[in-house]
């Protein structure tokens, strides 16, 4: 694996608290514990491009009022799916 910031192959797979804006724009969350990657290089900490897509589709297609300030990345992700995957994603 090679940091996408620097190219340097010095990376290691992390977990880090992100914050995030909620699809409507009417607050943000902190997501704990939330796959990543630290490089040692350059010192960027990052999320794949993978994980952001997964949380993105997650916040689009949950009831986000069931979600205080701040979330573990795993209960995120087990909250259940009002639709089944994001159609709106081609």
């Amino acid at each position: 694996m090679r940091c996408e910031w620097c190219d340097a192959s010095d990376v290691m797979n992390t977990t880090s608290t992100v914050y995030w804006e909620l699809p409507d724009g009417t607050r943000a969350i902190e997501i704990e514990e939330t796959p990543g990657v630290t490089c040692n290089s350059c010192g960027m900490e990052y999320q794949s491009e993978k994980v952001t897509e997964e949380i993105e589709d997650q916040l689009l297609l949950i009831d986000t009022n069931v979600i205080g300030k701040r979330i573990s990345y795993k209960e995120l992700m087990d909250i259940p799916r009002l639709l089944k995957r994001n159609y709106f994603k081609f």
